[in-house]
């Protein structure tokens, strides 16, 4: 008989040990489901983006002031003198901040912001507008939004291709046309943007356009600066062939580039860095778009500009943003790796303020 009493307190016990397990299981699997991360099920991770806007609320636009009201700007992304942006633009600037006080590349990080600067800058001063051409990153289509915005067309279909680049018909000042005062008002207060694009690529871009296929004609890349570019930089002297990459290349690492530059004018601009374009360490810009990602970055400056209800930016063609890295590899592949290295060396601040890594074939 006390045999058997053990035996039913062993099973009882038994018994009691499954029961709170099982019940340590139903409770973690409950606390699991209602923890797990929404990304597991496709949801959107609200409450993470709503927390990084609030703690961007609390951080002032370095240079923004508060003006008088026909000033004051019209763009959704600003609160007051505040600015708020998604996690992805937030980092951009983040970088380009850091990029910008670290004073081993500031050599290659800071311009002045000169007439040369002030020209590149476009101005919608209807809806508090800034744009910073950099030519080879689908800056055509961005003209066209601002010439709409301007009013000198109702949309963009209507706009002829002369008209464009045409800046004494298309309706677009340039901020140099303003005087110090006014200059100095715009750059505080108005919505700021600019285009990049890996800088090799744009290279590329640049020399297609200009000296291979040159679609408007501009008969001076081929007959003016072509020459002055072989004259000086190519090494074998018996070849007749026009302009060819390696020239190119050897002619934009030369550091005593700029005595072509200067007799080249405003041409340069095709090539030139962006922060000779742009001057984005002594400018404070609200946004930087990438080519890479403009299928997402242009409707995103269009809503932070307050404009996206008004004008749309022209449908992107597929695959006609993505970097081509075979491309960029075949160009470069005949090059000497010194001529490649003068040229990041003089690309490098482009790289670093704009998050583009270092190309591969310089790493190997």
């Amino acid at each position: 008989w006390l045999m058997s009493d053990n035996m039913h307190h062993q099973w009882l016990l038994l018994a009691a040990c499954f029961w709170v397990i099982f019940m340590f299981m139903v409770a973690s699997k409950f606390i699991t489901l209602t923890f797990k991360d929404p990304d597991g099920y496709g949801a959107k991770q609200e409450p993470l983006i709503l927390t990084a806007v609030t703690k961007v609320d609390e951080v002032h636009v370095r240079g923004e002031k508060r003006w008088p009201e026909e000033f004051q700007p019209t763009g959704k992304a600003f609160s007051g003198n505040l600015i708020r942006q998604p996690l992805v633009h937030m980092e951009r600037l983040e970088l380009l901040r850091n990029v910008c006080r670290d004073t081993a590349l500031r050599n290659l990080s800071h311009t002045a912001v000169s007439k040369f600067v002030l020209d590149r800058i476009f101005v919608c001063d209807k809806h508090k507008i800034l744009f910073c051409q950099t030519p080879k990153v689908g800056n055509t289509q961005w003209k066209k939004v601002l010439i709409v915005l301007n009013g000198a067309f109702s949309s963009i279909e209507e706009i002829p291709e002369n008209i464009v680049h045409d800046h004494e018909k298309n309706g677009l000042p340039r901020l140099s046309s303003f005087s110090d005062s006014e200059i100095k008002k715009r750059l505080n207060l108005y919505f700021k943007f600019f285009i990049v694009r890996d800088p090799f690529e744009r290279l590329i871009s640049a020399f297609k356009d200009k000296f291979v296929h040159n679609p408007r004609f501009e008969p001076w890349y081929r007959h003016e600066i072509a020459p002055g570019i072989i004259r000086k930089y190519r090494k074998n002297r018996t070849e007749t062939k026009g302009l060819q990459f390696e020239d190119f290349v050897r002619y934009l690492g030369d550091p005593n580039h700029r005595w072509l530059d200067v007799q080249f004018g405003d041409h340069i601009i095709h090539w030139v860095t962006y922060v000779e374009l742009c001057a984005p360490c002594e400018i404070t810009y609200s946004v930087i778009g990438h080519h890479e990602t403009l299928e997402d970055d242009a409707p995103y400056i269009l809503k932070a500009a307050g404009i996206d209800h008004l004008v749309s930016y022209p449908t992107i063609p597929p695959g006609i943003t993505v970097y081509n890295k075979t491309k960029v590899e075949r160009y470069f592949s005949g090059i000497s790796k010194r001529d490649i290295r003068r040229l990041y060396m003089r690309f490098e601040g482009d790289f670093k303020l704009f998050g583009y890594r270092e190309p591969d074939f310089l790493l190997n």
